[in-house]
């Protein structure tokens, strides 16, 4: 019997050598061929992002004659062990995976494996298991340094302007992208931090004192809350590195009920990820100051062209071969390029028809 999991670790090895919504949100949607069924397990409808993302995926699939099974998780990462674990009683024939907690689905996965069942990795590389077969992302690095650059920019930091108040935020600390962005973003800051051109009156500089369980905006908005608080009675906020339109908000609330946005007490300069419509709203009105767009739709456009690749027993397309380890194995990686958007280009977004200009208003 053709064992589809042993053709794709030699299809991977070959690439190598040549290269050197119910209760539980759950769903379905039936494709017009019998191209198979592709179970996708996504994080959260907490987030506009991840909406996009689980429609955009089963549109794509469908596209290609799939049928589909969409479930969330709902920040829950028991519960998208149990998801996941259906998905493969029910027989799915691959899945697609945004992890909640990159660290938690090894057994699951070994599960998928067993059922001889490939998984894509669909923007957060899981970790520490061998059974993953692909990632599919955005260049997660170059997102930390666009974050960054806006800020250097904004500030004249090449041309030796400072010293600037600045605190830092990151994302979940159980999702293996929030490093990438992170070290993207202090890449280009790191040298002004030394400078002193950007100072950080709280101290919190590491890491693991910066970042926001499940990305979630109520938690920075406390954090930022309480920095303020603490470190800003007689001092300004003129930037915060924000990974994620969603902290961003909460981080920008903060500041509000702080009474920044005034003549006298401006808004510090925000950065941002995933041009959700609000932080886009909001970039026009002149409140948070940057976001990183990501066509979704190409990512899903992404996963569901490898997942037709493996199971039509093709050799997927990849174009990262050596950088994503996720500490048991190198995962084979497609990575799409992000956009940096402020108010002086945002029109892309109509351009390229992921808003409309009357959504935008």
């Amino acid at each position: 019997m053709f064992n589809r999991r042993a053709a794709l670790a030699a299809l991977a090895a070959l690439t190598l050598t040549l290269s050197a919504c119910g209760q539980n949100g759950e769903g379905s949607s039936e494709g017009s061929s019998e191209g198979g069924t592709v179970g996708i397990a996504m994080p959260t409808r907490t987030s506009e992002r991840w909406l996009t993302d689980g429609k955009s995926v089963v549109e794509a699939l469908k596209g290609k004659g799939y049928k589909t099974k969409l479930v969330y998780g709902d920040d829950d990462p028991k519960a998208q062990f149990s998801q996941i674990e259906d998905l493969i009683k029910q027989g799915v024939d691959a899945l697609i995976i945004a992890a909640i907690d990159a660290k938690s689905l090894n057994g699951v996965l070994q599960q998928a494996a067993d059922a001889d069942i490939p998984v894509i990795a669909y923007d957060r590389l899981i970790l520490g298991t061998k059974n993953v077969d692909y990632y599919v992302s955005f260049d997660n690095e170059m997102v930390g340094r666009l974050q960054a650059h806006h800020i250097i920019e904004k500030f004249g930091l090449e041309d030796g302007k400072g010293p600037f108040n600045i605190e830092l935020f990151a994302g979940s600390p159980d999702d293996n992208n929030t490093k990438y962005f992170f070290e993207g973003s202090m890449a280009l800051l790191q040298p002004f931090l030394d400078s002193k051109q950007l100072v950080v009156p709280s101290g919190q500089t590491a890491l693991n004192q910066i970042t926001t369980l499940r990305w979630d905006g109520p938690t920075a908005r406390k954090r930022m809350s309480d920095i303020l608080t603490n470190w800003y009675l007689s001092k300004k906020v003129d930037a915060v590195l924000s990974p994620y339109d969603g902290i961003s908000r909460g981080v920008l609330s903060a500041l509000q009920s702080d009474g920044y946005g005034s003549d006298s007490k401006p808004l510090p300069v925000i950065t941002g990820q995933d041009a959700e419509l609000d932080s886009v709203k909001s970039i026009i009105a002149g409140e948070q100051s940057q976001t990183v767009y990501k066509d979704v739709r190409q990512l899903a456009g992404a996963a569901a062209e490898m997942v037709d690749d493996i199971l039509s027993d093709r050799t997927p397309w990849v174009d990262n071969r050596g950088d994503y380890n996720n500490g048991v194995k190198v995962v084979p990686a497609v990575l799409l390029q992000p956009t940096s958007i402020d108010k002086t280009n945002y029109d892309v977004l109509i351009a390229d028809e992921y808003f409309t200009a009357d959504e935008l208003k």
